[in-house]
């Protein structure tokens, strides 16, 4: 059955890496920071964070909209260069509080839309440590656009209790499809606010595929040689690009407010090249340059379970190290210690974990991240030729996408259908 998406676990906590701080910048965008759209800024985001993860040809999937949305949380207590490096990094292009107002209002949004034709839910929450003080502003911040509630746990006393506490509210949030976010050790005494956020969403294909159409057939793998994949198949009117390189299809699903965009180089081992050219403006233009016609459509049936990584890295890279750095990272809005002071705070871990399955019926989506935190101590088509066919036999990108915005809320790659993992 279709669904998907549960979304962040945050969480602040204390070990992490410790980056050199005077490259604070030298990795963000070289381009500065223009007036764009929510959806903008985000798919922007998704691109460049999908462009650190793709290095190796294997699946792949996560919610950057969910990594970006912890973030966020976080972001709200940052102060000075390391607000800075995360400004660029999560690409804010407005004031931080137009941020905030903005997850605020899509999360609300599609929680309401869909006249009761999909399940949507989110949820977020605070654990801090007992006895650690954290400022008025921050918490209401967090309460007022975030509907985020506080939990008190003693990390110093019983991290793996508040570990396992943690992820099982991750996992009642998310259905059970993210288990064990936090990996065992995760946790430690230094820990000392973990910010988390999960969505759930289960929908229905507006179109569904016939389980007696679907067939056993040949999928083309990235480096050669072929595996056995239960492939879809349906003949409907789907909007549908041709474009250079390329095709693309938009699935909606029922409720008309989500959908799946699939992206299919032409060539079997195009993948690669297809991921190079794809940005947040190619994607853009991509679904404004669809038409609505007749398709010729095979996808493959999968599931995949993606993570637990450590996202640490890939975030440093993209151009915050700050946050990541021990005596020189500045959370001081959230609880009021500047560095160096012993009880200042530092991102020590970006955890996170995703889940997809495809079928006839629909798609199941669930993505969590956590972020440690420890303390220093309609367009109409003109008459088409012949029907194309989309025969997704081989690898491709997917992104399960807000239709109103253009929000990008998943994004995915499937090379091997037959792999889980």
């Amino acid at each position: 059955m279709a669904g998907f998406g549960a979304w962040l676990r945050g969480l602040v906590g204390a070990k992490g890496m410790e980056p050199d701080p005077s490259s604070a910048l030298s990795r963000v965008r070289a381009q500065p920071v223009g007036p764009a759209s929510f959806a903008d800024n985000n798919n922007d985001f998704a691109l460049a964070m999908y462009g650190h993860l793709r290095q190796r040809a294997e699946n792949l999937f996560f919610s950057p909209f969910s990594v970006r949305a912890a973030l966020g949380m976080t972001q709200a207590g940052a102060r000075g260069q390391t607000a800075a490096e995360m400004r660029e990094t999560l690409r804010i292009s407005s004031s931080d509080e137009v941020l905030h107002v903005a997850f605020a209002e899509i999360i609300e949004r599609l929680k309401a839309a869909g006249g009761g034709q999909y399940e949507l839910s989110v949820a977020n929450s605070l654990w801090c440590q007992d006895g650690v003080p954290l400022q008025p502003d921050f918490l209401n911040l967090i309460a007022r656009h975030y509907r985020g509630g506080m939990n008190v746990v003693d990390f110093r006393r019983g991290a793996e209790a508040a570990r396992v506490r943690i992820n099982h509210w991750v996992e009642d949030e998310t259905r059970q499809r993210i288990q064990d976010l936090i990996p065992s050790g995760g946790l430690d005494a230094e820990t000392c606010l973990v910010l988390a956020n999960a969505v759930y969403f289960k929908g229905q294909w507006v179109l569904q595929f016939d389980r007696t159409d679907t067939r056993d057939e040949p999928f083309h793998v990235e480096g050669g040689g072929t595996v056995q994949v239960p492939l879809m198949y349906q003949h409907e009117t789907v909007r549908y690009l041709k474009a250079a390189g390329y095709q693309a299809v938009d699935l909606a699903y029922r409720g008309g407010d989500l959908s799946m965009l699939v992206l299919l180089p032409d060539r079997k081992e195009g993948l690669w090249d297809l991921e190079k050219r794809v940005s947040a403006r190619v994607l853009d233009e991509c679904v404004t340059q669809m038409v609505t016609r007749g398709v010729e459509l095979f996808l493959p049936r999968f599931t995949l379970t993606w993570g637990t990584v450590d996202l640490g890295a890939q975030l440093t890279a993209l151009g915050m190290p700050l946050a990541f750095t021990r005596f020189h990272a500045d959370f001081s809005g959230i609880n009021g210690r500047e560095p160096p002071h012993e009880e200042s705070l530092f991102l020590s871990a970006a955890f996170h974990k995703a889940f997809v399955e495809t079928n006839e019926e629909g798609t199941e989506a669930a993505a969590a991240t956590a972020l440690e935190t420890l303390c220093t101590a309609s367009f109409q088509a003109p008459r088409p030729p012949a029907v194309p066919v989309f025969r997704a036999d081989h690898p491709f990108l997917f992104a399960i996408r807000d239709r109103k915005s253009g929000t990008i809320l998943f994004l995915g790659r499937m090379a091997d259908p037959t792999r889980e993992r």
